[in-house]
């Protein structure tokens, strides 16, 4: 847009607004060029010089890692995806001595595809599932390893020292219902994800909340029952034990609560297979997905009575069958309840899509960036961010 623009939308004065899109363009973080919008006819003049990021500025990736897979996504400074890639692993092997060097071997050949250097990487943000220790930068359980405490950030910054961060999956959901939409995602919000396991996200007085550790909101392996069905995590009565894509399975072939859910055939196939089941009208189906309707509806009752969200979130593969799940989760909810704690919030209920974690990683990434090039160090004449040659791939 025209700096005339900007001023209108920030109340700055002119003299301001030129003096900060001045030391942008010094900073290459920002460039100019002419509009291309038709000029009046018989109009003087030359066209609107307008400004915009400078997507060349830096880069930043984002990486997913999940049961058997590591997903990366590379973007530019103007929030840009322009790289992905999908690596694969095993998940029943990986652990604290072979992972880290996997993941920078994949990192490095990422890289090396778009066509840039190491260098020119400004951020790296990871995602994982299960536990996450964000202080430690490690995974300290997840379904995606076979042992536990697996280091994420250091080997990262020790490679190719930049600034890393780990975050549990659904955080990042939330920070990019947040970045999307701030006027309806901001102040006290939730997110509930549920999938191959079951996670939260919660947004605190407009603030991402972690936790001491890091370890914070994990909803899924919270006790529902003591000593109740087997969770994969290797408690017996978690949320997760009751929500999970496994956990549904188990509970509509009338398996023993104590089957090891390493033994249940669940996953994407497993889930979508009892959906339709359910769509068909197999009572079995339907009863399982009632009962962890029963469940959700338990758990967010305790969640609203601790922190009052305006707002509770609903995702993950298994929303596909929400209707199945909806009735019973409300009836959940007035039981365990008061009436005068459940009158103030609205749930959404939104369909799964695995780019919320993608774009919550490109956000939380950008934000630190953007903290550091506007930060005192810029303010004294640090020296600019390096330049992106053109990507290779896309």
């Amino acid at each position: 847009m025209a700096r005339i623009d900007l001023g209108k939308i920030t109340k700055l004065s002119p003299a301001t607004v030129t003096a900060i899109t001045s030391d942008l363009l010094a900073q290459d973080l920002i460039e100019g060029f002419e509009s291309d919008e038709p000029k009046a006819p018989l109009s003087r003049g030359r066209p609107r010089s307008l400004l915009r990021l400078n997507p060349d500025a830096a880069c930043v990736i984002g990486i997913r890692i999940s049961v058997n897979a590591i997903d990366m996504s590379m973007a530019n400074f103007a929030g840009e995806t322009f790289l992905t890639k999908h690596y694969g692993f095993d998940s029943n092997t990986a652990d604290r001595d072979n992972f880290p060097s996997l993941l920078v071997e994949a990192l490095r050949n990422f890289i090396a595809e778009a066509g840039l250097s190491c260098a020119q990487v400004r951020e790296i943000g990871v995602a994982a599932q299960g536990v996450v220790e964000t202080e430690s930068g490690m995974v300290v359980w997840s379904p995606a390893f076979k042992g536990r405490k697996i280091p994420i950030v250091e080997p990262l910054h020790a490679a190719f020292d930049v600034h890393c961060i780990l975050s549990n999956d659904t955080n990042m959901i939330t920070e990019a219902l947040h970045w999307s939409d701030p006027g309806k995602y901001s102040g006290t919000f939730a997110v509930v994800m549920l999938d191959y396991g079951v996670g939260m996200g919660l947004y605190l007085d407009n603030h991402l909340f972690a936790g001491a550790s890091g370890t914070a909101a994990e909803f899924g392996h919270a006790n529902h029952i003591p000593g109740g069905a087997l969770c994969r995590c290797g408690k017996r009565g978690c949320m997760e034990a009751y929500l999970s894509d496994y956990a549904l399975v188990r509970a509509a072939k009338h398996l023993p609560e104590d089957t090891d859910p390493k033994n249940i055939e669940a996953g994407v196939e497993g889930l979508e297979a009892l959906i339709e089941k359910a769509v068909a009208g197999d009572k079995d189906a339907l009863d399982a997905f009632a009962e962890a309707g029963r469940v959700l509806g338990y758990g967010l009752a305790r969640l609203l009575a601790i922190i009052d969200p305006k707002r509770i979130v609903l995702t993950g593969a298994a929303m596909r069958a929400f209707e199945y799940m909806e009735a019973a989760m409300h009836a959940g909810l007035q039981e365990a309840l008061v009436a005068d704690l459940r009158q103030n919030f609205v749930i959404d209920v939104l369909p799964w899509n695995e780019d919320f974690i993608r774009r919550g990683l490109i956000a939380k990434a950008m934000e630190r960036l953007d903290r550091e090039y506007t930060g005192p160090a810029k303010a004294q004449g640090a020296s600019s961010p390096p330049h992106l040659e053109p990507a290779t791939a896309s």
